[in-house]
């Protein structure tokens, strides 16, 4: 059986295919890459099949992720029924992800992972601003994506 994730965002263009990435890589390395499906997709479709943010992309090639294959897609609450697990970027996603979801659907941070995070910690959006807000991203979705693969590995042991 196969254990399966949707990390979420605005737009699926930036933080959430920067981060499907990244959780590809590290359950390959915990041995946990046959037995787990990691998807991406927004709360909005506005981008719905563009390509990844050209600079998300550059910044995961700068440090070895290849994000090429990534195109948005946009979730919707007959999604819920797909995944073991749906976690939101930032807060004002997993508010509309909890109001779409299903009585008895849980929803959380991402970062919630991430044994360092404070409590409720975001990804922000680095849409707005420069490739050091990338660069950001890249380093809170590492270390959420390692703390993450610890949990889904004693998850499905």
């Amino acid at each position: 059986m196969t254990y399966r994730v949707c990390l979420v965002c605005m737009g699926n263009i930036c933080r959430s295919p920067m981060a499907e990435v990244v959780l590809r890589r590290v359950l390959e390395g915990h041995g946990l890459a046959r037995r787990v499906t990691v998807e991406s997709a927004g709360t909005g479709g506005w981008h719905a099949g563009d390509p990844m943010d050209d600079r998300a992309l550059r910044t995961l090639s700068d440090h070895g992720y290849d994000g090429s294959a990534h195109r948005a897609r946009q979730f919707t609450r007959d999604w819920f029924d797909r995944y073991d697990l749906v976690l939101a970027m930032d807060r004002d996603n997993l508010a509309v992800l909890r109001g779409m979801a299903p009585a008895g659907v849980e929803v959380s941070l991402f970062r919630s992972f991430d044994p360092a995070a404070p409590e409720g910690a975001e990804v922000p959006d680095p849409y707005y601003g420069g490739p050091e807000g990338f660069e950001e991203v890249l380093e809170l979705v590492e270390a959420a994506a390692e703390g993450l693969a610890k949990h889904i590995s004693d998850e499905i042991g």
